[in-house]
């Protein structure tokens, strides 16, 4: 049996991926912690710590197997004006684990996820070496926390594994939504708003969705292949727009291009499309989800209950 921390246990992927083993009837042992005085979910095994604290980490249980550090402050322009927030929980929040860490001589792995905003936007798909740009302060901190992840590992023998993430989407739990991209189309589209797409909606993102982001963060964090190194999280090729259509002729409304905000502009990454290879070598395998399925699932979902409560 696997014995597995989970640091940020209230975040989206945290929850889904808690679900998710539970689910698949996984072997571990789970151990929960996050700021919160209890988990969102009512999961039992929880501790509330502070993480950008010194000593914040003192009840972890780092004689785990893994440990998955979901802990983060997520934002774009936000960042630039708040920036103490961004620093203090994304990069001092790693840098205290990673003192408890070499502190209790842990040999768990940690498992951590990184985002496409690290990435240079380009025209084809992007290998995990290609060229990095950080338009926002929450980019910065996730390719700072990669570098602290490999300085500690060389220093003092720190296990890890950096996974980069596109656009997840979907949720294994009602409620556990991400209110990303996708979410915020289908809610409009669901109220019966239009879709408004800054640029036209041609800029290209990989959509990878829930259950088999859960799968990869698993599977890779018990593979030996996958450890000191980074590796992107694949899916499908969508473009914006492709994904607006998608979802707008389900819920016969209309897709309208509007002008970039010059905030968004200014921050805009362009394409991020993931070239996957090296994690497929590693775990195999691993996507089965499709966005038009899950697009005519919660159609589906709608239809029935407004069924049953015209």
């Amino acid at each position: 049996m696997k014995r597995v921390a989970v640091i940020g246990a209230n975040s989206y992927i945290a929850r889904n991926l808690i679900a998710f083993l539970s689910e698949t009837g996984e072997d571990c042992e789970l151990a929960l912690y996050d700021y919160a005085p209890e988990h969102v979910d009512g999961r039992g095994n929880y501790k509330s710590i502070r993480v950008t604290e010194q000593n914040g980490f003192d009840d972890v249980d780092f004689g785990c197997d893994l440990i998955y550090d979901f802990v983060g402050k997520t934002g774009t322009f936000a960042g630039f004006l708040d920036f103490e927030p961004y620093l203090n929980v994304n990069e001092l929040g790693l840098l205290n684990l990673l003192r408890a860490y070499v502190k209790q001589n842990s040999a768990a792995k940690i498992i951590f996820p990184s985002t496409r905003l690290v990435y240079r936007g380009a025209s084809g798909a992007l290998k995990e070496n290609a060229e990095k740009e950080t338009k926002t302060v929450y980019a910065i901190n996730k390719l700072a926390c990669e570098g602290y992840l490999s300085a500690y590992a060389n220093a003092f023998g720190v296990r890890y594994c950096v996974f980069r993430i596109c656009v997840p989407y979907g949720t294994l739990i009602k409620g556990a939504s991400s209110y990303g991209t996708a979410e915020f189309m289908l809610g409009k589209a669901q109220k019966g708003e239009k879709i408004e797409l800054y640029g036209g909606g041609v800029q290209r993102r990989t959509l990878t969705h829930m259950s088999d982001l859960c799968r990869a963060l698993w599977e890779g964090g018990l593979s030996s292949h996958c450890e000191n190194d980074v590796f992107n999280v694949g899916g499908e090729d969508y473009s914006l727009k492709e994904m607006a259509d998608r979802i707008a002729e389900l819920y016969g409304v209309k897709v309208e291009p509007t002008e970039f905000p010059e905030t968004a502009a200014k921050i805009e990454s362009g394409n991020t499309v993931f070239d996957d290879q090296k994690l497929r070598e590693a775990i195999g395998p691993y996507l089965k989800m499709r966005f038009a399925d899950w697009i005519e699932g919660n159609r589906q979902e709608d239809s029935e209950l407004h069924t049953e409560h015209p």
